[in-house]
């Protein structure tokens, strides 16, 4: 289990955190790698936290895509949902 260096409970875990505050871990994570303070052991467990942030931060962005409706008009002019769309 891989935890977030941000956090504060040290036994919470990256599924634990909202999605800002993975975003806001994974930028810290790439500040810290492309300034290259880190050795290389600290820098390789940095990036596998920041693949782990990275997945999360995409399934909390699909749930919710898959929350959103768009609201339109059928032709009677009723509002109605339809499936959102992304293209």
């Amino acid at each position: 289990m891989l935890y977030c260096p941000t956090m504060t409970d040290k036994n919470a875990s990256i599924s634990d955190l909202s999605f800002e505050d993975a975003l806001a871990a994974l930028e810290k994570i790439v500040r810290n790698l492309e300034s290259g303070s880190a050795g290389l052991e600290q820098s390789i467990r940095d990036y596998e936290q920041g693949v782990a942030l990275r997945k999360h931060c995409e399934a909390k962005l699909k749930d919710a895509q898959l929350r959103v409706e768009k609201l339109s008009l059928n032709a009677a002019g009723q509002p109605q949902t339809a499936e959102f769309d992304l293209k």
